[in-house]
């Protein structure tokens, strides 16, 4: 049963909504906590997601820009706002389509389908999904997952880049200034201190699948990935 995550302060809509669609089948969620977003699509993990623009403390935009940094499920804005910039912007921030309100519940159910369909069905993009594969560590980049003998963790954006780096160039060093171009388009704005932290994010990832000491720091140059587990096996 496919997951849809409806995030709608208006509490009517998203209860008509949620009434709607699980019709058809689906299994539907109503976000409540207008603060942790974030935390709620990653405990759904939805194949769609039904995004208000005007939400309190952050709008839709802005949720909708978390999301694509760690997931490229279809989102579908559903807006009172009916301006032409404000559908532009709702594309711009990473948006797959754009219903205005009042909507009827048909139209709701075929743009719902279509972008399930686009995304994972028939009319899906057919490519032959990339592995990063070394020593029986496995990076799958399109599915945001690290694998490990029967371990798996899922990654987010970032984390997965870095990882993507770090096996591409093994067992050379990938460079610090490399990381922050390849992760951050502008770094005049990226406090030294964030790659760091990325870094130890991505090592704790490596941990939860069962490898130690994995990322190695090159003073004054960047990381290197050691293949420790190989090492501990012999």
């Amino acid at each position: 049963m496919e997951k849809i995550l409806i995030v709608e302060d208006d509490i009517k809509i998203a209860d008509y909504l949620k009434s709607y669609i699980e019709k058809y089948g689906y299994e539907v969620t109503i976000a409540t906590d207008f603060e942790k977003i974030m935390d709620t699509f990653r405990s759904v993990q939805p194949k769609l997601l039904l995004l208000d623009i005007n939400l309190p403390s952050y709008d839709g935009y802005y949720w909708c820009r978390q999301v694509r940094k760690e997931s490229i499920c279809p989102v579908i804005f559903i807006s009172a706002r009916t301006g032409e910039m404000d559908q532009v912007m709702a594309l711009e921030n990473g948006g797959d389509d754009f219903i205005t309100k009042p909507f009827h519940p048909d139209i709701v159910m075929a743009k719902i389908r279509s972008q399930l369909r686009r995304a994972y069905g028939e009319y899906a993009t057919k490519f032959e999904e990339r592995m990063l594969i070394q020593d029986g560590l496995t990076l799958y980049p399109e599915r945001l997952e690290l694998h490990f003998n029967s371990n798996m963790t899922q990654l987010t954006k970032k984390e997965t880049d870095i990882l993507e780096n770090l096996l591409d160039r093994y067992p050379r060093v990938a460079g610090r200034q490399d990381l922050l171009e390849k992760l951050w388009d502008d770094q005049a704005y990226v406090d030294e201190n964030t790659l760091n932290v990325n870094i130890t994010r991505v090592r704790k990832k490596l941990q939860e699948v069962g490898i130690e000491n994995a990322v190695e720091t090159v003073r004054g140059a960047g990381y290197r990935l050691r293949i420790t587990w190989k090492e501990e096996d012999e």
